[in-house]
């Protein structure tokens, strides 16, 4: 074997953060066993959306460390920055092929990783208009909306700064067309007022539900 590969395998798990697991996240753990829930939905998608500031990203980095199935978390922002020379800024109506190209290659790599098995948490800003390139999926494909206050997200994404999002004006925009779903309103939880651990724990209570399901 190459002597770089050995040296791979041998510090394999000084590649992976969760190989060193937070004190916070094993209390969680302990606590939700507690109340007998265990996070299975082996073979499962499940999109975690909302605005700028909703909290997805920290809710589905907790969700995947989670006790129960092997668990796989797919940052969409990635798959956008992976494009490089030629890339387009994804809210210009020139960016339409391009987004339907990200969309369709995110998608993909869900239903792999579902289909070996894991339960896949997609997080991103996946509104109405990006989920035709997940209704062909044949896999159970869950679709839940985290809803803060305006005042909240427009807080939450100037607390973070470094190069985030935290122009009030694209926010706000962002913000009002989650807040037009239509018919998919029932997929909407409320996160005004919550910690992290009570949207945690409300997201998994609706995954069991079976009721965010598309």
């Amino acid at each position: 074997m190459n002597a770089n590969i050995s040296i791979l395998f041998h510090n394999w798990p000084d590649y992976f953060q969760s190989s060193k697991t937070p004190s916070t996240v094993i209390e969680n753990r302990k606590r939700l066993h507690a109340n007998g829930i265990v996070m299975e939905h082996a073979g499962e998608i499940l999109i975690l959306t909302g605005p700028p500031g909703s909290g997805k990203t920290t809710a589905a980095l907790a969700l995947t460390e989670q006790a129960g199935s092997a668990k796989v978390h797919l940052h969409t922002d990635d798959f956008w920055r992976f494009i490089k020379n030629g890339a387009i800024a994804p809210y210009l109506p020139s960016a339409h092929i391009q987004n339907n190209v990200v969309m369709n290659a995110l998608s993909g790599v869900a239903q792999s990783y579902a289909h070996g098995g894991y339960f896949v948490v997609v997080d991103g800003i996946i509104g109405p208009w990006f989920l035709p390139s997940f209704q062909t999926i044949a896999t159970p494909v869950h679709y839940i909306v985290l809803r803060p206050s305006l005042a909240l997200a427009i807080a939450r994404c100037q607390q973070r700064g470094n190069d985030t999002l935290t122009d009030p004006e694209p926010i706000a925009a962002l913000h009002q067309q989650f807040s037009l779903l239509g018919e998919l309103e029932h997929h909407v939880l409320s996160v005004d007022g919550k910690t992290r651990q009570e949207t945690l724990e409300m997201i998994i209570s609706a995954m069991q539900t079976g009721k965010f399901r598309l």
